[in-house]
């Protein structure tokens, strides 16, 4: 059986990790043919737990054509979208908080218990 504060800390592991890609995409959005990467979170083994997995987006980015000191030349830009970017940070933002207010809640139970138990 996994405990509630082992659930909570296997999300906010795999929380870290998605807001991690977040802000590498999002850092990366000017740059040429730079490929997003999207976590998805799914359950993890133990059964309870939080597993994120990275997987990078090969869909292209837009082509311009752009002024080089070889000429002019079609240049493919980055794929990362920040009206997609921004909305999975707020999320992410959130989420973070409700496993933090688990481990918060565990502990006072926890504490509790012990104050019973001495």
């Amino acid at each position: 059986m996994v405990s509630g504060i082992q659930s909570a800390l296997s999300g906010l592991m795999a929380l870290q990790k998605k807001t991690a890609a977040t802000a590498h995409n999002t850092a990366n959005v000017n740059t040429d043919g730079y490929k997003k990467v999207k976590v998805t979170l799914s359950e993890g083994t133990p059964v309870g737990t939080i597993e994120a997995r990275a997987e990078k987006i090969e869909t292209p980015g837009p082509v311009v054509q752009e002024q080089t000191a070889a000429g002019t030349e079609m240049v493919e830009k980055s794929n990362v979208d920040l009206a997609e970017e921004m909305p999975n940070l707020m999320l992410s933002r959130r989420y973070f908080q409700a496993n933090l207010k688990v481990v918060q809640s565990e502990d006072e139970r926890l504490g509790s218990l012990l104050n019973i138990k001495s």
